[in-house]
């Protein structure tokens, strides 16, 4: 195998703005800012909008669509 052709795993904290959610992982991504962990080690922070979490699929909080008036409009739209 040729040299230094796979990425670079390291230990990142992954942080959920929506629901102040936190979780160590492995990744290859990096950033600037850290976070001090539970383990008492500091570690690069990636901040993401939403995670299993905070997402509707997962929290089984869904919003239900109005599905009725989207098949009418376009039935007008289209003559069926």
């Amino acid at each position: 195998m040729k040299p230094d052709t796979h990425p670079n795993y390291q230990p990142v904290v992954f942080q959920d703005q929506s629901s102040d959610f936190a979780f160590l992982t492995k990744s290859t991504m990096s950033s600037q800012e850290t976070i001090q962990w539970e383990d008492g080690n500091e570690y690069p922070l990636i901040k993401v909008e939403i995670s299993s979490h905070s997402h509707p699929f997962y929290t089984g909080k869904q919003k239900t669509i109005d599905a009725g008036g989207r098949v009418d409009k376009f039935r007008r739209r289209y003559g069926k």
